[in-house]
């Protein structure tokens, strides 16, 4: 997903990169919360880091620590550290471990009243599937959705009554399909949504009127390609929402705005779901990954973007499209410190 080979990072102050305005507006949409290793000689440092306020401050000094996620509260973080789910206060502080064991997690997610987290699990031995399992705060994990498949990709619902998440299912004749599914917190309820055989259905989120979903082929490489659909909850009333004029490729939904964040060829884009046209946020280079996330009240985004050549973390506001540099790496000839963003960031909600 991004190049260790990059060299120097140099972290840029929020407020000096944007004016006034911008800066204010930043304190109304708490931190961005990302994961940051650096390597000097054989010694490796870093942890998870906060971009806030024109300040930045390092929450966790384990190098290990990614794939940060945010509760509905603003206050609490879920994270991974080497394999295992792990919780603490936003500031930082309470750090404790929520999974233990051989098995390798990874992916996790508050649920929206904070209670627990949903995480993806793989079995260590060959770690080719994963299987869907909920932990609460104190430690306790279950299994939610597991079998003989691929389950992958979870997402609740606003009201968390409801997950949704992507299978890959054998095909007659070879290969797999991803198709989404939906599931009750509890594990009951499970249903399939789309089934549309030779063509994948991926990247769900739920809005308020239903589920916004890619189709077309999933994974990365030349060979992947996209459309955007929505469907209601129940998989019915399919409509497409972005397609033709190259693939297009879900990155976020804020729910309450209404509004889907998405790439397309050679840039960040948002649209309001339903009728009407979409705006280019911002460029993105050919052959770069990309994670970009709404802030809670979907007025601005925040986005990594990897090239073979550099790494960088941004904040773009949606109504002016100004960006605002978080982070960013070099890649330089020589030098004696290795630096790696993480791809996966969070924003931390605030109360409206």
């Amino acid at each position: 997903m991004f190049n260790r080979s990059i060299f120097t990072a140099l972290l840029v102050l929020l407020a000096l990169a944007v004016p006034a305005t911008a800066s204010a507006a930043s304190s109304r949409t708490g931190a961005v919360v990302f994961s940051r290793a650096s390597e000097e000689g054989s010694v490796l440092k870093g942890g998870l880091y906060a971009a806030k306020e024109g300040h930045l401050n390092q929450l966790t000094e384990n190098p290990a620590d990614s794939e940060p996620d945010f509760s509905a509260d603003g206050r609490k973080i879920a994270f991974i550290r080497s394999g295992d789910v792990w919780a603490m206060r936003a500031d930082g502080t309470g750090q404790h471990k929520l999974t233990s064991g051989a098995e390798v997690d990874s992916r996790p997610q508050f649920s929206p009243d904070g209670h627990y987290v949903v995480f993806e699990r793989r079995n260590a031995a060959d770690g080719s599937l994963r299987d869907l399992y909920r932990v609460n705060l104190g430690g306790s994990a279950h299994t939610l959705v597991t079998g003989a498949y691929d389950e992958h990709e979870a997402s609740f619902s606003p009201d968390g009554r409801a997950l949704v998440f992507v299978r890959s299912t054998p095909e007659t004749g070879g290969g797999f399909a991803d198709d989404i599914f939906s599931v009750r917190p509890s594990g009951a309820g499970l249903a399939r949504l789309t089934s549309s055989g030779h063509i994948d259905e991926f990247s769900p989120r739920y809005f308020k009127g239903g589920i916004v979903f890619s189709r077309g082929q999933s994974g990365e490489g030349p060979g992947a390609y996209a459309d955007i659909f929505t469907m209601r909850g129940s998989g019915s009333n399919v409509r497409v929402q972005v397609a033709g004029a190259g693939s297009s490729f879900v990155e976020d939904v804020a729910p309450g705005a209404q509004l889907l964040l998405f790439r397309r060829d050679q840039g960040l884009w948002v649209k309001k779901i339903g009728p009407g046209r979409a705006h280019k946020l911002s460029q993105v280079a050919d052959g770069s990954s990309t994670n970009s996330v709404f802030s809670s009240d979907g007025r601005r985004v925040a986005a990594f973007i990897a090239t073979e050549e550099e790494e960088s973390l941004s904040a773009i506001d949606v109504g002016t499209r100004r960006s605002a540099e978080l982070a960013e790496g070099f890649s330089l000839e020589s030098g004696s410190v290795a630096t790696s963003i993480g791809p996966v960031i969070t924003w931390q909600p605030v109360p409206r």
